[in-house]
C-alpha cells in the first residue's frame, strides 16, 4: 500500500525533523578546555562528560548499542563495548539514515549515518545519583521514515527544570527500521525479525534501566511518551511481551491504536490482511529486485547488506517516464516482538495495567485513509450507517467536501482510536486520562483555521515555543501561548511523577469513564477543562463503521 500522508501532515513531519538542524558529532575521549567544570556520570560502559547550562545538565550522543553496520544491518542491536576515559557527551550523535530535503539535496540526509544508536539525557544540574527523579522517555514521530532524538522542539531543558529526567534517542527508520527478506528470516533463528526500530526502542529502555540511576533517575518510575509514529510505538510497547517491565506509565499523542494506521503487516503471507495485503517479505523481495538483486538466499542478502546506506534510503531510480512501486513503512507481525496488533491486544486485555494518558488534536489529519471525490462517495464509506453519519458530520449540508473528508480522517485515524484505547484500558482497571488539544498558537491562527494540526501540541508540551524546526521561524509566543504551554507541561510532569496529571492550581482532569462522554479539552481560548464530548455522535458512527471491518478506501 502506498503511503498516503496528507500534505499538511507531511509538512508537520518535516517540521519536526531534526535533519535540517542537528549537527551530529561523534563523541570522543579528548577533554575540552572546560572539562574540569563539566558534569560527568559513570555509566555501565564508561564515563560520559556533558554540559551544564544554567540549572540543567545535558548529556548527548551517548551510544546505547553497537553500530548496526555491516553484518549487523538488519539485526537486533548488539551490546556495547566499554570505553576508557571520559567520553565527550556535549553534542548529538548522527541521525539514523533517512531522506534529505531541500533543493539539490542528495538521497540521504547529510546529518545521518548507520552508526546512529545514540541517547540524550537532560537532568537538573547537581542532581545526586540517589535522587530517584521521575524519568520521561520521548519516542519521536515521522511516519517511521524520518526523525531523530535531536529535534530542537524536543529539547528536554524545560522538563529538567520541572525536576524530571528527560530522555530522547534515535531508532532506525525506513528500510533500516522495518525490513524482511526470506534469507533474513532463516538466519539467526533465535533473533526477533523485521522490527529493528522497535528492537532499538527496547534496547534504549534497557539501557535506561541499567544506567539512569547514575543520572539521578528512578528506573522504577519511567514514562514512555510519543507522537504519531512515536505514539504508535508506545502502543506497540504496551502490547509487546518483550517490553514488559521496562516502563511504568505511558502517554500517546496522536498515535491511533486501531489496525491499519501504521500497524503490523504479515511477515510472509500475501493477501491475508485486507489492510496490508502485501507481506513484509514480498516488499523486501521487490526492493531487492529493483536494485538488481535476484534470488532470496544468503548470497542475495549479502548483496543487500553491501548496498550503501544512500542506496537503501533512496532505492532504485524509476525508469524514464515511469515509476517504482512504493509501500508504507510499517511494523511487522514477527511472532516474538510483535505478536499481535495493539487493537487485538487491547480487545483481549493483554495490555499491562499501567496508567495511560492519551489523546489527539482538533484538526489531526495524519493520512488519507478515507478518500472521496463527492459527498456521496464519503457517505458510502459508512455503509449501512451513511444516514446516521450525515447528521453529525453535515447536519445542514453546507460543509465543503474537503472539510468533511478531513474530519472523517481525523476521527478514523486519531480521535476514535484514542477513545477506543481509553475505554479498553479503563475497563481493564488502568487509570486513564483522555484529552483533545484544540489550542492554536496565537500567531498561527490565520493559517490553521481548522484547528490544532497533527503535532501541534508538541512545542506546548516541551515548552519549546519558538524553537523552530524545518522551514521559516515560528511566530513569537504570546503570554497566553506560554500560559497554555506551562499548563500542558505541568499535566505531563504530574502524570510522570504519580500517574495522575492533577495538582493544585490546575483545572481538574477526571479519570476517563467509558460510561460517560466527558473529554478533557485544551480549549481554543487558552482555558482547559472536562466537557461533554461534542464529537461523540461522530465518533459513535465512526466506531460502528470501523468495527464492521471498513478500514480504508
Amino acid at each position: 500500500m502506498k503511503s498516503k500522508l496528507s500534505l499538511l501532515a507531511l509538512c508537520l513531519f518535516i517540521f519536526n525533523l531534526q535533519a535540517a538542524f542537528a549537527q551530529p558529532g561523534h563523541a570522543g575521549a579528548a577533554a575540552g578546555p572546560n572539562a574540569a567544570a563539566a558534569p560527568t556520570v559513570r555509566t555501565h560502559f564508561g564515563a560520559v562528560r556533558g554540559v551544564t547550562e544554567g540549572d540543567v545538565s545535558s548529556f548527548k550522543g551517548i551510544p546505547f548499542a553497537a553500530a548496526p553496520v555491516g553484518e549487523y544491518r538488519w539485526r537486533p542491536p548488539q551490546p556495547l563495548s566499554p570505553w576508557q576515559g571520559e567520553r565527550d557527551a556535549s553534542k548529538y550523535g548522527a541521525d539514523c539514515p533517512q531522506a534529505a530535503f531541500g533543493p539539490g539535496a542528495g538521497a540521504m540526509s547529510p546529518t545521518s549515518s548507520e552508526d546512529c544508536l545514540f541517547i540524550n539525557v537532560w537532568k537538573p544540574a547537581n542532581t545526586a545519583p540517589a535522587a530517584n527523579l521521575p524519568v520521561m522517555v520521548w519516542i519521536f514521530g515521522g511516519g517511521f521514515a524520518f526523525g531523530s532524538g535531536s529535534s530542537p522542539s524536543n529539547s528536554g531543558v524545560q522538563f529538567a527544570k520541572q525536576g524530571v529526567i528527560l530522555i530522547t534517542f534515535n531508532y532506525r527508520v525506513g528500510r533500516f527500521g522495518f525490513f524482511a527478506f526470506p534469507a533474513l528470516s532463516r538466519e539467526h533463528p533465535e533473533d526477533p525479525k523485521g522490527n529493528y526500530a522497535y528492537m532499538d526502542q527496547i534496547a534504549a529502555l534497557k539501557w535506561i534501566q541499567q544506567n539512569i540511576a547514575a543520572f539521578g533517575g528512578d528506573p522504577k518510575n519511567v514514562t514512555i511518551f510519543g507522537f504519531s509514529a512515536g505514539g504508535v510505538s508506545v502502543h506497540s510497547m504496551l502490547a509487546s511481551p518483550m517490553a514488559r517491565g521496562l516502563f511504568q506509565k505511558a502517554i500517546v499523542e496522536s498515535g491511533g491504536s486501531r489496525d491499519s494506521v501504521l500497524t503490523a503487516r504479515p511477515m510472509s503471507k500475501d493477501g491475508v490482511d485486507p489492510n496490508y495485503p502485501v507481506s513484509a517479505e514480498t516488499i523486501g523481495i521487490k526492493f531487492a529486485q529493483s536494485m538488481g538483486i535476484e534470488g532470496t538466499d544468503q548470497a542475495a542478502l549479502a548483496k543487500l547488506r553491501a548496498l550503501s546506506a544512500e542506496q537503501v534510503v533512496g532505492g532504485a531510480r524509476p525508469p524514464q517516464g515511469g515509476s517504482t512501486q512504493s509501500f508504507e513503512t510499517t511494523p511487522i507481525l514477527d511472532g516474538k516482538l510483535v505478536t499481535e496488533t495493539a487493537e487485538t491486544a487491547y480487545k483481549a486485555h493483554h495490555e499491562p495495567r499501567v496508567p495511560l494518558m492519551l489523546g489527539s488534536n482538533s484538526a489531526d489529519t495524519a493520512g488519507n485513509r478515507i478518500r472521496a471525490s463527492t459527498k456521496e462517495q464519503l457517505w458510502a464509506h459508512f455503509g449501512q450507517w451513511s444516514a446516521e453519519a450525515k447528521a453529525p458530520y453535515d447536519p445542514d449540508g453546507t460543509k465543503t467536501l474537503a472539510t468533511l473528508v478531513s474530519e472523517a480522517n481525523d476521527d478514523f485515524g486519531q480521535a476514535e482510536p484514542a477513545r477506543f484505547a481509553a475505554s479498553e484500558f479503563a475497563t481493564n482497571g488502568s487509570p486513564v486520562y483522555l484529552y483533545r488539544f484544540s489550542y492554536v498558537q496565537t500567531g498561527m491562527r490565520q493559517m490553521l483555521r481548522a484547528g490544532t494540526p497533527h503535532g501541534g501540541e508538541i512545542a506546548f508540551v516541551f515548552g519549546t515555543l519558538g524553537a523552530g524546526g524545518f522551514g521559516p521561524p515560528p511566530p513569537p509566543a504570546t503570554d497566553e501561548d506560554r500560559s497554555v504551554s506551562k499548563m500542558a507541561q505541568s499535566y505531563w510532569v504530574n502524570f510522570a511523577r504519580t500517574g495522575d496529571p492533577n495538582s493544585a492550581g490546575l483545572p481538574s482532569w477526571p479519570r476517563y469513564d467509558p460510561s460517560k462522554d466527558l473529554i478533557f479539552e485544551f480549549h481554543p481560548d487558552g482555558t482547559a477543562g472536562a466537557i461533554p464530548d461534542p464529537w461523540k455522535p461522530r465518533l459513535d458512527v465512526m466506531q460502528k463503521t470501523t468495527e464492521s471491518g471498513k478500514r480504508a478506501d
